[in-house]
């Protein structure tokens, strides 16, 4: 299964809208950004707390540049 296979499924399976292809590069930059700044399990975990926050992605990616700034 590829990766945009299984994230269908999954989005499906929660009964929600799969990312568009532009959500799925700005999620994977706010991961990235994490990642490069920490330890690497922060991103997927800032990836769900961003998902928790209601922020949009843009905001997300300002928010994680700030944090990684210092």
């Amino acid at each position: 299964m590829t990766r945009d296979e299984w994230i269908a499924a999954f989005a499906a399976e929660l009964g929600i809208p799969a990312p568009s292809s532009e959500e799925i590069d700005a999620l994977l930059e706010l991961a990235a950004i994490a990642a490069h700044a920490s330890e690497r399990t922060a991103a997927p975990l800032s990836c769900w707390l961003g998902g928790r926050s209601g922020h949009s992605i843009e905001e997300l990616q300002a928010a994680a540049e700030r944090v990684a700034a210092g």
